[in-house]
């Protein structure tokens, strides 16, 4: 096989595996989960462990929908439009020396806060709920009271949406 012949194959292929698929819908829901979780690190040394174990004790989580209000939002919208939960409770110190393994030592509780961004969208009577980011939820929080059609850009394998743009058909 030429060089040449070699080098366009090697191009076709990865441009095949990095390509996206395209969608337009007006039929669509964002949502973001945001979750408050409660995590304790432990380890035998603290500082230098390399592979020290996790815990998570008491989460709460509330669903955001096209950036509505949901009930029991506690605080919001942030300067990010997502409304929280009310905070886990903290664990206490019983609770926290109770998971620890003989010869370890435990970290204060941290609180983590976390989103999970999902976009569900319809094309026909087929539906398709995948995972997304950021840029895409306050997108479809835009065109969502109007009910613009968005064009959808798929990621790779068509697993999830990487971007959001008003248009269509």
């Amino acid at each position: 096989m030429s060089r040449e012949l070699l080098k366009a194959l090697m191009i076709l292929t990865a441009l095949t595996l990095t390509s996206c698929s395209n969608v337009t819908t007006d039929q669509y829901e964002a949502t973001a989960l945001t979750s408050y979780i409660w995590q304790v690190k432990y380890a035998n040394d603290l500082t230098n462990d390399s592979s020290p174990r996790f815990e998570t004790f008491a989460t709460t989580s509330l669903l955001n929908r096209n950036g509505l209000k949901p009930s029991g939002a506690v605080t919001g919208p942030d300067d990010r439009g997502l409304w929280w939960p009310a905070l886990p409770a903290r664990p206490t110190v019983n609770e926290v020396e109770q998971r620890k393994k003989l010869a370890q030592e435990s970290s204060q509780p941290e609180l983590l806060k976390s989103v999970e961004y999902k976009l569900t969208y319809g094309v026909g009577s087929q539906q398709r709920t995948l995972p997304t980011n950021y840029d895409v939820y306050r997108q479809v929080v835009k065109a969502y009271p109007s009910r613009t059609p968005l064009q959808l850009t798929l990621g790779v394998d068509d697993n999830s949406v990487e971007k959001a743009e008003p248009g269509g058909n």
